[in-house]
């Protein structure tokens, strides 16, 4: 029997932050069981922990929406990798893991106590084309937004650590909250554009806290709104580095940014961009992760 975890990750509370199943042992399992085990839980992303099968790399790791497989998931690699510590008592360490989109990236187990927190790499930042004139007008629309709610020192730009996104700045947290989007109109976008995910964002007025409040919208591929974006944030941070919109000294940038309270579903993504030799941006993430429950994943049913 294959064990199931419902993780959520980026929160030690559980039911909040963003669930993502686990199957751990997940080999043998063909692709049309590994989706219809995603669209079983619901969750935006479900991970199948697989072994390796060359040299590059420790673990594999697959991830499914409910509709389709996606190259890589933030949320849910903190999710498979806090599900492994648990289960087989794993100590602080670091690994890498092979996705199904053939990423290799970087993970690390930080266990303090009874605290587990995941860290992951993600691929160096790139950035694709900037949205601009009837094509931000659209968007805005999608979103429920208006012209007057973008701030003036930022575009709306795809930016990608392994898995795009549309950045769109907005002004005021509370614009952030009020959003109601038209999935159709984002789902025509995101076909427009090439990339399949909207992560919302306002920056805080300052004092303790997040630096970022943020949403993240991709109904192209299943997901409604996902509660907390570990591949948004990262995507984020390389934006904000990039266009000078937070402090940064020596080409480092470190914040933490919030998702999901809109949900009910909080969680907190700590994120890392360092600048390399060449200009390059190295990307970083990490968050706490709760079990929410763990079970046995029965056999399919035979086929007719």
């Amino acid at each position: 029997m294959r064990v199931l975890y419902q993780v959520d990750a980026f929160t030690r509370t559980p039911y909040t932050g963003n669930p993502a199943g686990v199957v751990l042992g997940a080999e043998g399992m063909p692709d049309d069981e590994m989706l219809a085990v995603a669209r079983e839980l619901g969750n935006s992303e479900t991970a199948f922990v697989l072994p390796a099968d060359a040299d590059d790399h420790d673990v594999r790791v697959r991830f499914f929406t409910p509709t389709t497989e996606v190259p890589t998931c933030g949320h849910a690699t903190v999710g498979a990798h806090f599900a492994r510590a648990v289960e087989y008592a794993l100590p602080s360490c670091s690994f890498v893991q092979r996705t199904g989109g053939g990423l290799t990236q970087r993970v690390e187990i930080h266990r303090d106590g009874d605290r587990v927190r995941i860290g992951m790499r993600q691929g160096v930042a790139t950035f694709g084309p900037e949205l601009r004139g009837d094509q931000v007008d659209r968007l805005l629309r999608a979103l429920g937004a208006g012209p007057g709610d973008l701030p003036d020192d930022g575009p709306v730009e795809v930016v990608s650590t392994g898995h795009s996104k549309v950045v769109v700045p907005l002004r005021e947290r509370a614009v952030v909250d009020a959003l109601r989007p038209d999935p159709a109109a984002l789902t025509a976008l995101s076909r427009e554009v090439g990339s399949n995910g909207f992560f919302v964002f306002a920056r805080s007025a300052g004092g303790p806290g997040p630096l970022t409040w943020a949403r993240m919208f991709a109904p192209a591929i299943g997901i409604a709104e996902d509660p907390v974006t570990g591949n948004g944030h990262g995507p984020l941070g390389a934006y904000l580095l990039r266009h000078g919109l937070a402090p940064a000294p020596g080409g480092r940038l470190a914040f933490t940014g919030r998702q999901g309270a809109a949900m009910g579903r909080p969680g907190d993504v700590r994120v890392l961009v360092e600048v390399r030799p060449g200009g390059a941006f190295e990307v970083s993430i990490s968050g706490d992760a709760a079990v929410a429950f763990r079970g046995e994943l029965g056999p399919p049913r035979p086929r007719p």
